[in-house]
């Protein structure tokens, strides 16, 4: 049967269909599979090497002074303000004085009446003193009367004896010594009471004496915290904050609030540069530093490492030092808290073969199984290509005709890097050796296939 020529037209336009659907990706496919495999390579070189550590930091005046308020109260007068030149003892502030004037007064009051009490009960004392004198000689009055009439007794009762006096006078004689007697027991009591109220008054004298002594304690107290209403400069310097205005009330129930705060000196300032914990290691004490701020991009300013705080800082588990860095700021361009980006140098070569960095970072893309093959021809260490332990890397170099190039791998031992070279310690490597830097083109997925997890791509001591 024929077939009509329509329908044989429209087989041959879907068998040309399927064939151009089917076979355009499997060509292309077929054409990235066999593409060529081209490297990008950088030169060893030879110059010098300069590490460096950077850091961003905060410029802060070399003595910053807070100035607080021992006392409360309101601010009455306020003499000082932002950037205002003050000297040691000046005055910045007064809190209102009235409340700590009354202390005074009533304080001062109370020391003169404590006075007054101590000079009274001193002329209490006077007196008794006199009195127990006066009774002392009364005393002594009594005793010769009761000496006489014991003795005017003895000659009544001879006189008796013999029939001359009466037995009445003799009674009297007796009577009367016995009275005299009683007399002089009398007067040694009174002295003895009068004795008792002087020591009474004496500790009434000492009492109001340390009465006295408080009074004064509280007089100094309020004369002290009414001093503390004038506010003054602790040292020669310059106001960088102001932290009250005039009707503000400052308490200082639990601590002095800070109402001014003076830099020293700003010719001689620091940056504190916050620094990771892998560098401090390798930055020393007395190192010139560069470092540049953002109100003079185009100006690098220079300073000095003058020490390495030992406190640390601790942020989402990052651990940071204060490197703290002197210098000089003579014209006063820079100012306190001025964000400095800081550059210290850690180790610095000369005339040293260099290694590009994209080299030691570069991994031909094959499977494990070819490269581990590549290492155990070229005798290559294990730390070059796993831990990295004692600056062991891996470099790659072209080797063979120019049809027939080849990858070489070649360990090398690496020092001091400036990010963009490493220098170059140990290895067969020449100046001008073209090492591979980049591949272009090649199975993307075979580099993927039985990776060794012990590669610099997996693990933490892997190349950086």
């Amino acid at each position: 049967m024929k077939i009509p020529s329509f329908v044989a037209n429209h087989k041959l336009a879907t068998l040309i269909c399927v064939l151009l659907i089917v076979g355009v990706p499997t060509g292309y496919a077929l054409k990235a599979r066999g593409g060529d495999v081209k490297y990008l390579t950088s030169p060893v070189t030879r110059g010098n090497i300069t590490a460096v550590v950077q850091a961003t930091g905060v410029i802060n005046p070399l003595t910053t002074v807070p100035v607080g308020s021992f006392v409360s109260g309101t601010v009455q007068y306020v003499f000082a303000d932002y950037n205002t030149q003050v000297k040691a003892g000046q005055v910045l502030a007064l809190l209102d004085p009235s409340f700590y004037e009354a202390q005074y007064t009533t304080a001062l009051g109370n020391l003169n009446n404590s006075i007054a009490n101590e000079r009274n009960l001193e002329a209490s004392v006077a007196s008794m003193r006199a009195t127990i004198t006066s009774d002392q000689a009364n005393v002594a009055k009594l005793q010769a009367d009761a000496a006489y009439a014991t003795a005017n007794g003895k000659r009544v009762q001879d006189l008796t004896t013999q029939g001359i006096d009466t037995k009445d006078q003799l009674d009297l004689a007796v009577s009367t010594t016995a009275q005299a007697t009683a007399a002089v027991d009398s007067g040694q009591a009174t002295v003895v009471q009068a004795k008792a109220q002087l020591d009474q008054a004496q500790a009434q004298v000492d009492s109001a004496k340390a009465q006295i002594t408080a009074m004064r304690g509280a007089l100094q107290q309020a004369e002290t915290n009414l001093r503390y209403c004038v506010i003054l400069s602790p040292i020669d310097g310059t106001v960088v904050a102001r932290n009250v205005t005039v009707g503000q009330s400052v308490a200082a129930s639990l601590q002095a609030p800070n109402v001014f705060t003076i830099a020293q000196d700003l010719t001689r300032m620091q940056v504190y540069s916050k620094t990771d914990e892998s560098d401090t290691g390798a930055i020393k004490i007395g190192t010139e530093v560069t470092f540049q701020v953002d109100a003079f991009p185009n100006e690098v300013f220079r300073g000095r490492v003058s020490a390495i705080h030992l406190n640390a800082y601790t942020v989402q588990n990052v651990v940071t030092y204060d490197t703290v860095v002197d210098f000089e700021n003579p014209d006063e361009k820079l100012l306190p808290g001025e964000t400095a980006y800081v550059t210290i140098p850690t180790g610095h070569a000369e005339s040293a073969l260099r290694i590009p960095n994209a080299a030691l970072s570069f991994t031909p893309d094959m499977p494990y199984s070819d490269l581990s093959k590549l290492y155990q021809q070229n005798n290559i260490r294990r730390e070059a290509y796993t831990t990295h332990i004692g600056g062991w890397q891996v470099v790659w170099k072209l080797v063979g005709e120019d049809n027939d190039k080849k990858l070489q791998p070649i360990a090398v031992r690496v020092g001091i890097t400036d990010y963009s070279n490493t220098q170059l310690l140990e290895g067969s490597l020449q100046e001008n050796d073209a090492l591979v830097t980049l591949q272009q083109g090649g199975n993307k997925n075979a580099a993927n296939q039985n990776r060794n997890p012990l590669t610099p791509s997996n693990q933490r001591g892997g190349r950086r």
